[in-house]
């Protein structure tokens, strides 16, 4: 029986005040032509005819009172600024919801799976949000990967309370503070759990191509002409910040009051991307996502805990070879700023934190 997979993407839904409603199609209509400036190759990739392209974008102009596109003979075709908008818009609620997108297509693919094949040996796995870590389920075989998406330390206290298999969560290299090792050592047990290294990420200032605020570091966070967009309160990246704005001698209540907030790295990527803010803080793979530069500051391991007994589980050593395998290392490395050297090694907490 074939596998059944099912893929949970938001859609948009238009209607005007007479009760009109169009297509939303239009925003992969979209993006084809930010990336091919033509309209032939947009209507081509998007499986539509070029007369089908022409008059939807007709039909949006007709709705919107004002063009979406611009088509100008031998300069192909480009987006005006309510489409370039609306494409980043579309971009925004994407990189927001991804993390709960993700969580609740898991869940029901666990389900769908176990009604239609039978159970299979599973782990479960609650995370930090990643890009190597969404790799995973596309990597894995031979048993179902329950992965759902908590800040660093939740997913701790998720395996704690035996409500997971695997924790994944991420320190500094460097940086780490009193308070992050202090609920490292709460929430984990020298002698019951071990530590397999995952992957090493860049963390840094995302700034608009060309650096036109002349952003340096961190210190620039606290001029007043530059917008910066946070991470929520209590994530790692966000800790990661502070600690490092603490180290630099820098008051981050004074520097970063007025600072609005995202809740992934991509979504941050996208605010500023959007020209919504200048700079925010976070991996460089979304940075080069978003077509962003970027100031390496810190670089961090992500780790995966476990209790021993888990290394054990059949599903547990066939994830491990997986972390090994040379084509999840590929995909790990080619992703800007990753590096997946150790991927795989386990090591106990107290090696971990003695080598920091």
């Amino acid at each position: 029986m074939p596998i059944h997979k099912i893929s949970i993407v938001p859609t948009w839904s238009f209607r005007d005040d007479q009760g009109r409603t169009l297509d939303p199609q239009l925003f992969i209509l979209l993006r084809h032509i930010e990336q091919d400036k033509k309209l032939t190759s947009a209507a081509a990739r998007t499986g539509i005819s070029y007369r089908h392209a022409w008059n939807q974008l007709n039909k949006w102009a007709e709705f919107f009172g004002t063009p979406l596109v611009e088509l100008e003979k031998g300069r192909g075709a480009r987006l005006t600024p309510l489409g370039d908008k609306l494409l980043w818009a579309e971009k925004r609620v994407i990189a927001r919801l991804e993390p709960q997108l993700d969580n609740i297509t898991s869940e029901l693919n666990i389900e769908l799976s176990r009604l239609l094949e039978g159970s299979r040996p599973g782990l479960r796995l609650h995370a930090s949000h990643g890009y190597a870590v969404e790799l995973l389920p596309r990597f894995i075989q031979g048993f179902e990967l329950d992965l759902q998406y908590k800040q660093g330390q939740d997913a701790l206290a998720s395996m704690a309370r035996d409500q997971c298999d695997l924790a994944g969560f991420h320190l500094p290299v460097e940086a780490i503070s009193d308070e992050m090792k202090g609920w490292v050592d709460k929430l984990l047990k020298p002698r019951a759990h071990r530590i397999i290294r995952f992957i090493t990420r860049a963390q840094g200032l995302m700034i608009k191509p060309g650096n036109p605020l002349n952003i340096e570091t961190l210190a620039d966070l606290c001029r007043e002409d530059v917008r910066f967009i946070n991470r929520e309160p209590g994530s790692g990246t966000r800790k990661l910040l502070e600690e490092l704005m603490r180290r630099a001698g820098l008051d981050t209540e004074t520097c970063l009051e007025s600072a609005g907030i995202e809740f992934t790295h991509s979504a941050v990527a996208a605010h500023v991307a959007a020209g919504m803010a200048d700079t925010g803080f976070g991996v460089q793979a979304a940075a080069s996502q978003f077509g962003l530069d970027f100031i390496p500051l810190a670089r961090e391991r992500y780790l995966i805990a476990c209790h021993q007994r888990t290394l054990e589980m059949p599903a547990m050593q066939s994830l491990l070879k997986t972390l090994k395998d040379d084509a999840f290392r590929t995909a790990v490395d080619a992703l800007p700023g990753y590096e997946s050297a150790d991927c795989g090694d386990i090591v106990t907490l107290e090696a971990l934190i003695s080598n920091d």
